[in-house]
């Protein structure tokens, strides 16, 4: 084969031109090669010699045409500072990139006109599938007229539960920090969360109060402060757990904002960290957990798995197999300084 038998731009073998070598049409070594159609063995195996024969290397246009797929992946956010979004795109990108996947990522800023629009554009464009992710673990109303694509949720699940979403497991997250307070001798424990209209807050404030009153123990300052996802409502909060309830010896925080704005409280008051208080976080965000002093013991939700997990899930839809349900992921707890 001559230089001129080749791609005029790239230099590669065409598919036209395997087909030329084993004596088909380019529609039968398409199939040939994609192992769908009805053709006689020697035929489909005369085009699979004639492609090894010549390093055929399908580009992404022609991987398409062999296998109904362009090999890219839609993945809409409404996180657009990517606090939470980014380490479950980084996940996902890590399974997807193993099959040669590029992901595609959309932010709709929480706009719901400009959410439909990415929709549109992304089914033009013929993706093979969609993860949909957010801020906020709370649930919430599927993507509507996606033509069959194959769609994931990850870390703000769906509400239909037909649909598959993969979530951090909260009240698991809540459950490694209650515990490990109490196994460490503490007893009167606070919890100082964000906005009650949050799901998140909600979830880790319940499972907070069964836990402690299943070990014969009440919240210290009798209640859940609800608050704001702020260290300015952290200082504020703790101030006021401080003055109602001084013998207070542990704070379990929403996030780790929050739990920063508690350190800050408790250090500015002659409180030592974790000597006479711990503090305990939630989220692990390095820039919040590691600038705290002291540096923050954490809950950690795993995000990079959970995009990760979501990305498996969309594969095996795109593959044909049933995916639905919610499926969550562990939280970890990172120790640190101040617990």
């Amino acid at each position: 084969m001559t230089e001129t038998d080749r791609h005029p731009t790239t230099g590669r073998v065409t598919l036209a031109e395997v087909a030329g070598v084993a004596g088909v049409s380019v529609g039968t070594a398409s199939k040939a090669l994609n192992g769908s159609g009805r053709m006689r063995p020697e035929t489909r195996q005369r085009v699979l010699d004639a492609a090894r024969r010549m390093d055929f290397q399908p580009n992404e246009a022609a991987r398409s045409l062999l296998g109904g797929r362009t090999w890219t992946v839609g993945l809409i956010t409404t996180d657009g500072i990517g606090r939470f979004s980014t380490p479950v795109l980084l996940g996902a990108e890590d399974a997807l990139g193993a099959g040669k996947i590029s992901v595609l990522l959309c932010d709709t800023r929480g706009d719901a006109i400009r959410e439909r629009h990415y929709v549109d554009a992304l089914l033009a464009r013929r993706v093979d599938g969609i993860i949909v992710t957010g801020r906020r673990t709370d649930s919430r109303e599927p993507l509507n007229g996606l033509q069959g694509v194959p769609t994931v949720y990850a870390f703000t699940p769906s509400t239909d539960p037909a649909d598959m979403s993969v979530a951090s497991d909260d009240e698991g997250g809540a459950r490694l920090a209650v515990e490990y307070l109490i196994g460490s001798g503490r007893r009167r424990i606070a919890h100082i969360t964000g906005p009650a209209h949050h799901a998140a807050a909600r979830h880790r404030a319940r499972l907070t109060e069964d836990l402690i009153g299943q070990a014969s123990l009440e919240l210290s300052g009798g209640r859940v402060h609800f608050g704001d996802w702020s260290e300015a409502w952290g200082r504020r909060a703790a101030h006021t757990v401080l003055r109602t309830a001084p013998d207070t010896d542990a704070f379990f925080c929403g996030n780790d904002q929050i739990a920063r704005g508690a350190a800050d409280t408790l250090r500015e008051e002659g409180h030592r960290v974790p000597e006479d208080v711990a503090v305990i976080g939630y989220d692990n965000w390095d820039t919040m957990a590691l600038a705290s002093r002291p540096p923050l013991t954490t809950v950690d939700m795993n995000l990079p798995e959970i995009g990760r997990i979501a990305a498996l899930r969309l594969l095996d839809a795109i593959d044909g197999r049933t995916v639905s349900g919610v499926e969550t992921v562990p939280c970890r707890l990172v120790i640190r300084d101040s617990a």
